[in-house]
């Protein structure tokens, strides 16, 4: 469980960067366009990528294949802790498998 001060500061981070509408569109997007593919027209996206798939998640990933299909995937990632707000719950291990992909595009 988080505290009411930790929960306060990173909604604030956001509204005082003024990044909460980017940050949510996401869950919008979702709604309005559907799915997960950025892509309409089918085209794979090239840019490399990383996957970190937390366990206790909102949303369930799709299969690994159906992402490298769609997506340059560089690097998958299952956690053995954490979910939706991993930077909050778990953020040794993800700061961890930032650090270990960003290396990988020097």
């Amino acid at each position: 469980m988080h505290s009411k001060d930790d929960l306060l500061t990173n909604i604030m981070v956001y509204l005082v960067t003024g990044t909460f509408n980017t940050a949510s569109w996401i869950c919008y997007g979702r709604r309005e366009e559907g799915g997960r593919v950025l892509s309409p027209q089918g085209k794979r996206v090239e840019v490399p990528m990383a996957c970190a798939l937390f366990p206790a998640r909102l949303l369930a990933w799709p299969p690994r294949s159906y992402v490298k299909r769609v997506y340059n995937v560089q690097r998958w990632t299952e956690m053995p802790r954490g979910g939706h707000f991993a930077a909050l719950e778990q953020p040794g291990l993800l700061m961890k498998d930032i650090r270990a992909f960003a290396r990988t595009l020097r």
